[in-house]
């Protein structure tokens, strides 16, 4: 064993792993996010509800079939931040929707 050689901790196998094969299989950003019907999402992607969400900490329910542009992902394979009008800081479910 090489002492120069970088190792990483691989969670999905528990596994030290030389870093040259980890980056070699991780994805280019780190976390594939997928919608509710398996298509990959990316940055700046527009996305429509498939469901009615009520929006926490206002009166507001977003309706399904509604469009939403821009979308951010966040590092969390479940969640995406986006902008809807009246509503700041908006961090919907990859879940509730479906890439357009």
């Amino acid at each position: 064993m090489k002492l120069s050689e970088e190792y990483v901790y691989d969670e999905a196998t528990g596994e030290w792993v030389p870093a040259g094969e980890v980056s070699a299989t991780a994805p280019a950003d780190g976390v594939e996010v997928r919608d509710a019907v398996g298509n990959l999402l990316a940055d700046g992607d527009a996305v429509t509800l498939i469901k009615d969400l009520k929006v926490k900490g206002t009166s507001q329910t977003l309706k399904r079939g509604t469009a939403i542009k821009s979308i951010r992902l966040t590092g969390d394979p479940q969640e995406i931040d986006c902008r809807f009008d009246g509503i700041k800081g908006l961090v919907l479910r990859a879940e509730f929707v479906k890439k357009r």
